[in-house]
């Protein structure tokens, strides 16, 4: 047995933990109101085409955003805050039923307006961004459970557990941050986070993960289910940055070691991961920020009833600096191919 593998270097399983430290920041009704006339002018305003196109406007009209609202989302960005959550958005009343996966979603078009909430809160928190292999190259995704893929390895899996990862954890130009708007989430399922602070591990092996000896791959809702020979498309290591604060990269399904003892390490630290978890129960009307080099995040399993009442997330993924994604992939697009 290697050392990687002793029971000594285990942590028990942890009970279900709340998420405490959450920074957080309450609309008041007016302020609600605000947010919601700018969504319907801004959408009012964009002529036809795809939302991409329009993110600059969308980021020149997040400056009207209440000032209180303004303020506590620069001030969390820029003290890199790991989460953190704004409630009292506004949710229309007329709110469709839960789609039966994306593709409904996007051939309905629901929620529109909320997605607008989404991408004007997330615009004073980074550059919005997306990936052509995900949802049909969608900016604003939609995350809720699908008849055809319950058990997947993707956010549209309900009666299988979704692992802790780093989101698009196989790409160097990763979001910076995932932010989740809770559109209904009636049997309070929560997402599950974990912050890089709180994993517990032996000093050799948190040495280990320091190493580039690691391999990450491209998930399941990047290429559609199964991994080939040679998919890696990064290495590097799991823990990376200062030592005091550091930042992580990892997903127990989607990533590998480069040997055996690499490969214990990855195995050791999945379920040191999972006895570090805590959950955060969302509301309609909420959304959250996950600084995705800070955080590892995943969801719980669920039993779906697809009778319009089950729980629905609006997610966008944000970069920090969209000009380090533009330089690394020689093009000016906020669509990564």
């Amino acid at each position: 047995m290697s050392i990687l593998t002793t029971p000594e270097n285990f942590q028990t399983a942890a009970r279900t933990r709340i998420a405490e430290g959450v920074r957080r920041f309450s609309l008041t009704a007016a302020e609600a109101s605000e947010v919601a006339s700018l969504a319907d002018r801004t959408l009012g305003a964009m002529s036809d085409g795809d939302l991409v196109d329009h993110l600059d406007e969308v980021r020149v009209a997040s400056e009207n955003l209440p000032a209180r609202l303004r303020s506590f989302l620069v001030e969390s960005r820029v003290t890199e805050s790991e989460i953190f959550s704004v409630t009292g958005l506004p949710i229309g009343s007329d709110l469709p039923p839960t789609p039966a996966g994306w593709t409904a979603a996007q051939l309905t078009g629901a929620g529109l307006r909320e997605q607008m909430v989404l991408l004007l809160c997330g615009s004073l928190v980074g550059d919005p961004f997306t990936w052509s292999t995900q949802q049909n190259g969608r900016l604003v995704h939609d995350v809720c459970p699908a008849p055809d893929a319950e058990r997947s390895l993707t956010s549209a899996s309900s009666l299988a557990t979704l692992s802790l990862h780093t989101e698009d954890v196989h790409h160097a130009c990763r979001g910076d941050y995932v932010a989740l708007l809770c559109l209904r989430n009636p049997d309070a399922v929560a997402t599950s986070v974990v912050r890089a602070d709180t994993v517990v591990l032996a000093p050799e092996i948190r040495r280990l993960l320091r190493e580039r000896r690691f391999e990450f791959h491209p998930d399941d809702s990047h290429t559609g289910g199964g991994r080939e020979a040679g998919s890696a498309v990064d290495e590097g290591p799991v823990f990376f940055g200062p030592e005091e604060r550091p930042y992580v990269r990892f997903d127990a399904d989607f990533v590998s070691g480069k040997d055996d003892v690499a490969q214990d390490a990855v195995h050791v630290a999945a379920k040191c991961f999972q006895a570090a978890t805590e959950q955060l129960v969302l509301e309609p009307g909420e959304v959250v920020f996950l600084d995705n080099y800070r955080v590892v995040h995943g969801r719980g399993s669920f039993v779906p009833r697809y009778d319009g009442t089950d729980r629905w997330l609006k997610r966008v993924n944000l970069a920090r600096d969209i000009r380090r994604t533009f330089r690394k992939l020689g093009t000016r697009s906020r669509v990564i191919k």
